[in-house]
């Protein structure tokens, strides 16, 4: 692992991107969210991709992305703007015919994911200043149009 990087995919502390090259990059990103044929799997990497760049506009700091362990996969660990340590969990859906993308996280991925940041924290978390520790969901519905997606946040969702 790199110095100053804490995840097992591309994001570091240092270096953020200007508000000016986030907001682009979220417009870039509802474009692509919008195009046809895209795999469940692409959806929910590119729904990750916009959680992330919709966190970093509201001035959360992102310490990883996408942390596998036997356990589970953490999308997004991060510091608010309270300086608490979040997990967050990214649910992305096209259509509500199975209901809003926070019925995805059911008590046994809750139960998961509970044991993946804690697994986090006994690696990680001495290294990182933070006051307090919580799980959010981000659900975000990619409707019709060529419109933004529809963000829910839910801070300390479990």
């Amino acid at each position: 692992m790199q110095a100053g990087r804490i995840s097992n995919r591309q994001t570091t502390i240092a270096g953020e991107p200007s508000a000016a090259q986030v907001r682009q990059q979220i417009d870039r990103l509802t474009m692509r969210l919008h195009q046809p044929g895209l795999s469940p799997r692409q959806l929910g990497l590119l729904g990750e991709d916009y959680a992330e760049l919709w966190l970093r506009e509201r001035g959360w700091t992102i310490l990883g992305r996408n942390w596998r362990t036997r356990h589970g996969e953490l999308d997004i660990i991060a510091l608010n703007r309270a300086d608490q340590l979040t997990f967050v969990e990214v649910k992305t859906r096209r259509s509500a015919t199975f209901g809003p993308p926070q019925d995805a996280v059911t008590e046994h991925k809750r139960r998961t994911l509970r044991h993946a940041g804690l697994e986090w924290m006994q690696r990680h978390g001495g290294a990182i200043r933070h006051r307090g520790t919580r799980f959010d969901v981000l659900a975000i519905s990619v409707l019709g149009g060529r419109r933004a997606p529809q963000i829910r946040h839910i801070p300390g969702a479990f």
